[in-house]
């Protein structure tokens, strides 16, 4: 998870840009501030949808293959 001073930070050079400009090195340190914050809703969100179980109407699990396997190298769900 990415810390509130970063977004507070992301936000502060996006708006900026927008009034008056960023610098050379501004520019360089949203890039980096936009890619770290981007990994980490990457890998929540792959976090989120590796621990899904789907289940059908009828309360069958009809999770596909290949994320069972995931779960099972991650011990999730008992598989």
């Amino acid at each position: 998870m990415i810390s509130k001073e970063r977004i507070e930070r992301i936000n502060a050079l996006a708006k900026k840009a927008k009034s008056e400009g960023l610098s050379l090195s501004e520019q360089s340190e949203q890039k980096k501030l936009r890619e770290a914050y981007l990994a980490a809703f990457r890998g929540g969100m792959r976090n989120h949808i590796e621990g899904l179980k789907v289940v059908d109407e009828d309360g069958a699990d009809v999770t596909p293959d290949k994320l069972k396997q995931i779960q099972k190298e991650k011990g999730l769900h008992n598989r």
